[in-house]
């Protein structure tokens, strides 16, 4: 079940564990249970700490327990936790077996705080990237507070409650078997959905906060790399983010990151905010700009935020990065997760055996084609363009595959739904301008991004596409504030880019202090 490497690396952890934990298994005659028997008994030959039985009676099979010795918590998975999840198997276990969870402390005394009954369920894919956050999050509140109880289910293994509780994208969260959220969501959201008062108490911090030198607005690649420069400046640096990573946490597979041969968007972004956390920056996480007020002569920039809060600083690096473009045409929010997706890593394991469109033929959209013809019946790939812009080789790839429809020169005008989910899509042929329907179950959207600069209008110059317009420094039209990344005017969306422009703004900030006298 696990291969040499994966023992050794198991063992290695499970030697923090500090008190004995338990798996609690229950099975039945069927393949997928004996390769949880499999799993399990590996997982527990790692460590004398860790002890199995297979007398379980939970009501999902086959699904296994992780039980503190003493009884005291536990959290369950139903479906077997290797890919994506094996992470969070190993984080559930230390945790069970006392070894403390890495999160502030505050936030964990939260945790610990709270009462009442909270009875989660989690679906999950072995594929999601955005998965792990959230079982791992809530792991960790059944692991602290015994009123917390967790069940991590793998969508494609309880297929038919999937299908009757209409989940069609994952992570999908519920409490007390209502809906809870949906998405990617770290300990601090959700602990920022359960407790009400929370957001008021960070916003009366923040606002008790002193001017920073250089304030970072946007936790993504150049959010960070500029805090990193300012940090090392010895200035007083701050960053604010509606989540540290950005648009890099929901990327799969990064291979053209100079260095580094392969790694993956979770544990990029967080080797990110590691590495930021290692200088003095003031990270302010769950915060969204809400608008920028431009100093007056010899003053100070002011950042408000949604939570009333608001920040000053000397000079301001905008970094706000860039969100999936959405197709604008009706039907797609109302069906929204309910059979249109944005993430077909995550979401193409519920559609297995199902029809699907892809929007988009650039190299999104067709690295979508080709990993959803893996998995689902049909893909049908709709592009605006006479032809596809996706790079030779991956059109080469979507070529071969057998159950794969490429549909070019079409605009998509419609999804179409039952009131509960998506049953099919009109497009437009561009030559003709004849209509046609598409039926199928899933619509996948990867047509490019739109920035993150709405708050901005009025306050900085942009461009027509809503872009910060910036110059070969970084500088915008107004003095003392710069920009960086998927933001703004500069060309080509990459990783690296970013960075680069990040640490560029972040220089042209110090700059600017050292010759204002600010």
């Amino acid at each position: 079940m696990l291969d040499a490497a994966t023992t050794t690396q198991l063992k290695s952890y499970l030697a923090n564990l500090r008190t004995s934990v338990e798996l609690v298994a229950t099975l039945d005659d069927s393949a997928k249970s004996a390769e949880m028997r499999a799993l399990v008994e590996a997982v527990a030959a790692q460590s004398e700490l860790v002890s199995a039985r297979y007398d379980g009676n939970a009501a999902r099979v086959p699904s296994f327990a992780i039980r503190r010795a003493d009884g005291t918590a536990e959290t369950h998975f139903a479906g077997i936790p290797l890919g994506h999840e094996f992470t969070s198997l190993v984080l559930a276990l230390l945790h069970m077996g006392g070894h403390p969870p890495k999160e502030e402390a505050d936030l964990l005394d939260s945790v610990k705080a709270l009462e009442g009954d909270f009875r989660f369920e989690t679906f999950f894919s072995l594929s999601c990237q955005n998965c792990p956050d959230v079982v791992q999050a809530i792991n960790i509140m059944a692991a602290l507070n015994p009123n917390v109880h967790h069940v991590a289910i793998d969508g494609a293994l309880f297929r038919e409650e999937v299908e009757t509780r209409k989940v069609m994208a994952v992570p999908a969260v519920y409490l007390n078997g209502e809906p809870f959220g949906q998405g990617r969501m770290d300990l601090a959201q959700i602990m920022a959905k359960l407790d009400t008062g929370a957001v008021a108490r960070a916003a009366e911090k923040i606002a008790a906060k002193e001017p920073f030198d250089v304030l970072v607005v946007g936790g993504g690649p150049a959010g960070a790399a500029a805090a990193i420069y300012a940090a090392r400046k010895g200035i007083r640096t701050g960053v604010v983010a509606e989540r540290f990573g950005g648009q890099v946490l929901d990327t799969m597979g990064i291979e053209n990151f100079i260095s580094v041969s392969h790694t993956e968007g979770p544990k990029l972004a967080a080797q990110l905010e590691q590495h930021v956390k290692d200088y003095d920056v003031d990270i302010m996480n769950l915060q969204i700009a809400s608008a920028l007020v431009p100093a007056e002569t010899g003053g100070l920039h002011e950042v408000k935020l949604a939570s009333g809060a608001s920040l000053k600083a000397k000079t301001v690096i905008l970094s706000t990065g860039a969100r999936w473009r959405q197709m604008g045409v009706p039907g797609e929010d109302a069906y929204r997760n309910k059979g249109v997706a944005y993430c077909p890593h995550c979401d193409g394991p519920l559609f297995k055996g199902k029809r699907t469109a892809v929007i988009g033929g650039g190299n999104s959209g067709v690295e979508a084609a080709i990993d959803l013809a893996g998995i689902v019946a049909h893909v049908t790939l709709i592009e605006f363009d006479p032809q596809l812009r996706a790079d030779a080789v991956l059109q080469a790839k979507l070529n071969s595959m057998p159950n794969v429809t490429v549909i070019t020169s079409a605009l998509t005008t419609k999804v179409l739904g039952d009131g509960e989910k998506v049953i099919g899509l009109t497009y437009k042929n561009r030559e003709t301008d004849e209509l046609h329907t598409v039926d199928l179950e899933g619509i996948f959207v990867q047509i490019g991004l739109v920035p993150n600069t709405e708050f901005l209008k009025g306050a900085v110059a942009l461009s027509p596409r809503g872009e910060v317009e910036v110059d070969a420094r970084g500088a915008t039209n107004i003095p003392g504030v710069f920009a960086a990344g998927d933001c703004t005017t500069v060309p080509y969306k990459q990783i690296i880019i970013a960075m680069g422009e990040g640490s560029k703004a972040s220089l042209s900030a110090f700059d600017h202090l050292i010759r204002s006298g600010v």
